[in-house]
Formats: C-alpha cells, structure tokens, sequence
C-alpha cells in the first residue's frame, strides 16, 4: 500500500496510519511519502500558508522520526526511511545537488524535501487478534 503526501492533511495521522495497517495482508508492506518538516520546500509550503494559501494553511509536516513512530505504533515492523530532494526549490540548485541527491538520502534524511518510511506488518502467531 501507498500513501503519498497524505498524511500531512488528515487530522488523526496515528488513526489513519494504523487502520492502513490493519488492512494490510500479514507480510504487506506500506510505504508512506511525506514532505520533511525540516525542508526548505516545507518552509516554503508553511509560509505560503501563513500568507493565506488554505491548502497548505492546513498541513501538518513530520519528521523521520514522527513517521517511523506513526508505523511502529500501528504495529508496522522493521521501519526504514530515505529521504530526497536536499536542495531548495531553486532550479540552479537543483541542478547542481540532484547528480548527488540519491546518496545524501541514503546517508541522512535532515534537510529533506520528501521522506518515504517502508514498514512491513507481522506475520501474525496462530491464535493472535488482528488489533
């Protein structure tokens, strides 16, 4: 299952987080993709909003960590997140970083623009409840 740039306009992210899990198969892996909180896209989205823009007035953006939490506690296993886009939402700058851009992501996901957790759910033991 995917869910990209979803989160960060539902009002319950836990809640929505776990009933995706729930409805994954056992062995099913859900991959979510948000804007990072510490990106200067996501300031940029975030000052948009506070100049008026109503969709991105709204917007709640996540770090790696509050993503990766969202998984675990919806009962997701073995959580890993990249990170993309480390460079301002300039097209000099982009140029310039995008050659490099897949290898800062596999190295941090500080500064960037698009985070995707993967996390798979457990094969559940036989006499366990689906929660």
């Amino acid at each position: 299952m995917v869910a990209v740039t979803v989160l960060c306009f539902v009002c319950d992210a836990e809640r929505a987080v776990a009933e995706m899990a729930r409805v994954l198969r056992p062995s099913g892996r859900l991959v979510i993709g948000e804007l990072g909180y510490w990106s200067l896209w996501a300031a940029h989205c975030r000052i948009r909003g506070w100049l008026g823009n109503p969709t991105w007035r709204a917007a709640v953006f996540r770090t790696a960590k509050e993503l990766r939490d969202l998984a675990q506690a919806a009962g997701l296993r073995g959580a890993e997140i990249r990170g993309a886009v480390h460079y301002p939402p300039c097209g000099v700058a982009a140029r310039l970083l995008a050659p490099i851009d897949l290898w800062i992501g596999q190295q941090a996901t500080f500064g960037a623009a698009f985070l995707a957790v993967s996390a798979t759910k457990p094969i559940q033991a036989a006499g366990e409840e689906n929660h």
